[in-house]
């Protein structure tokens, strides 16, 4: 079984395309045509679920027909319609043994302010506009919101999936 620490979000299915099966997938990150993935994960009913592409084509810059192995008509890929797409961490390509990170893939990381201060975890990443804002769930079961801007995030370590920020404890109060 796949860990949630282990994929991360890169795009929606949005809609069925001809009577194939062809779903359109807007994607975030083009990551799985680099590496040429042969596989993709789409979140069903909560759970990360491997689709096996059978055949691809880009449409327009941030949107592709997808059509998966055994999916062969509209009426099983109207099943995916909403669906979230899911990339494994283990195919993301990497330079020098870096790992670029984006915003999806933040989710479940742990938030320590100030060096020593544990927020919560990431629990969402709202980067659908021009401010990226990251929602932290906190021990004490509420949220936090704090904007992805560099005055705040210092740096995020991917190995021991840490977001160190640096947030102004009137701007944590103002979310509680």
């Amino acid at each position: 079984m796949v860990h949630e620490e282990d994929i991360y979000s890169i795009g929606y299915i949005t809609r069925t395309h001809g009577v194939r099966g062809e779903v359109a997938f807007r994607f975030t990150n083009d990551v799985w045509d680099r590496v040429e993935a042969d596989y993709l994960f789409c979140r069903i009913d909560g759970l990360p679920v491997p689709f096996f592409l059978e055949e691809w084509r880009f449409r327009s810059d941030d949107t592709a027909l997808l059509k998966f192995e055994d999916i062969d008509n509209v009426d099983q890929a109207q099943q995916l319609i909403g669906c979230e797409v899911l990339f494994p961490l283990a195919l993301t390509p990497s330079d020098d043994n870096e790992i670029e990170l984006t915003w999806p893939m933040l989710r479940g990381f742990k938030v320590i302010n100030n060096e020593d201060q544990l927020l919560g975890t990431v629990d969402e990443v709202y980067d659908q506009t021009e401010n990226v804002l990251i929602e932290v769930a906190s021990p004490n079961d509420d949220s936090i919101l704090i904007p992805a801007h560099e005055q705040f995030i210092e740096r995020a370590d991917h190995s021991s999936r840490t977001l160190y920020v640096h947030v102004p404890d009137e701007l944590i109060q103002l979310n509680r």
